[in-house]
């Protein structure tokens, strides 16, 4: 990254730019992406949850508009999901680790969400089975849910895999239930982060402008064109690679553990 600061707000607004074109072509919002760049770019931790939630809940908005277009989403997947994340994302965004903990939590998340996008790549069946019931739905949206509000992810990411993985949507609606779940865990992680008085990056409106840019082209190309299989195999190298960069920041908190 640049060292001097105009250069590397503008560096980091591209990146972010891209990675909201990439993500939200298949109905992700890229909070693991905004994650892996802030963090690569030194911004403090405090501030990286809550700008990755304001983020994510743009993008979000926008790749749901246009998966829900092409008819990409489904009330009977959605609504189990959402109605035990919302509350679950709102406990997480409240809760505030440090730095020598959130950090390793969050890189694990981001390995675990590129070993699903390689098993779900590898293993998507051609007719998705039917949907599990609504316990199974509202369970898996607790956890998910909870963790999107503390790690600062949408849980989109970490969703879409599953949902694939087991068959229990197709593609295209995995894309449009991921953008609507990660709009949902955005707005409620977001409701828990304001509480906290938890600050956002000053630099997050003119960031905003950058994935806002980024989600409407990719979202109104991949809602229409994109594979989803494809993207999911390039996804899972920049998660893991993601991952790697952050679990690896505690070294240096470790190093000062006597």
């Amino acid at each position: 990254m640049p060292t001097d600061p105009q250069s590397q707000n503008l560096l980091v607004a591209i990146l972010l730019l891209l990675v909201a074109l990439l993500y939200s072509s298949v109905g992700q919002a890229g909070a693991s992406g905004y994650l892996a760049i802030m963090a690569l770019a030194g911004i403090a931790s405090e501030v990286m949850k809550p700008t990755a939630l304001a983020l994510n809940l743009l993008v979000g908005s926008i790749a749901l508009v246009q998966f829900l277009r092409v008819g990409g989403f489904s009330g009977r997947i959605f609504v189990p999901l959402a109605v035990a994340s919302i509350p679950f994302a709102y406990v997480g965004g409240r809760l505030s680790l440090p730095a020598e903990i959130y950090q390793p939590l969050v890189g694990s998340a981001l390995v675990f969400a590129a070993w699903q996008s390689f098993r779900s790549a590898a293993s998507a069946p051609l007719d998705p089975v039917r949907p599990p019931g609504a316990a199974v739905l509202m369970l898996v949206g607790g956890v998910v849910g909870f963790l999107s509000g503390l790690t600062g992810m949408g849980g989109g990411v970490l969703l879409g895999p599953l949902l694939l993985h087991f068959g229990w949507a197709s593609g295209r609606v995995v894309a449009g239930v991921s953008a609507a779940f990660i709009l949902v865990n955005s707005i409620s992680g977001i409701l828990g982060v304001v509480s906290a008085a938890t600050p956002f990056h000053p630099d997050l409106g003119f960031w905003a402008a950058s994935v806002a840019v980024g989600g409407l082209v990719g979202a109104s190309w991949g809602s229409r064109y994109l594979k989803g299989q494809s993207f999911q195999r390039i996804a899972a190298v920049l998660l893991l690679l993601a991952g790697a960069k952050m679990i690896t920041s505690i070294l240096p908190y470790a190093a000062r553990t006597p």
